[in-house]
């Protein structure tokens, strides 16, 4: 079974920083597997959930524009995990934020979603 472990969060002081990781665990009897695209989405109450930042496996990042020039998003392939660094947080980053990874088994491709993880913003 696919899972993606999410940690990091809490609550900051508007300013401050943050730093999110998400690891993908593959499941060890399964070859061919490979994580493909992963990514960062939040939801903030009674809104929809959104985009924050993208990266492909050959490495290509997409912002969403609320947080470009803010956060910073990398990836480590050889370990299967995304780091999300949020600086000069405001209080309208607020949301659970959710890890985003496509894996494929064999040819199929299939998306995972990890359980969220709050981020609260103060000001």
């Amino acid at each position: 079974q696919v899972q993606l472990v999410e940690s990091g969060g809490g609550l900051a002081q508007a300013g401050g920083s943050l730093r999110l990781s998400c690891a993908v665990s593959l499941p060890e009897n399964i070859i061919n597997s490979r994580v493909n695209d992963m990514a960062w989405y939040r939801q903030a109450p009674e809104k929809q959930r959104d985009l924050v930042a993208r990266i492909s496996s050959d490495g290509s990042i997409t912002y969403a524009e609320p947080v470009k020039g803010r956060f910073a998003l990398s990836r480590d392939h050889a370990r299967n995990t995304m780091y999300l660094q949020m600086n000069s947080l405001k209080p309208e980053d607020s949301a659970v934020y959710y890890c985003y990874s496509e894996v494929t088994y064999g040819v199929v491709p299939a998306d995972y979603w990890g359980q969220g993880t709050q981020v609260t913003v103060s000001s």
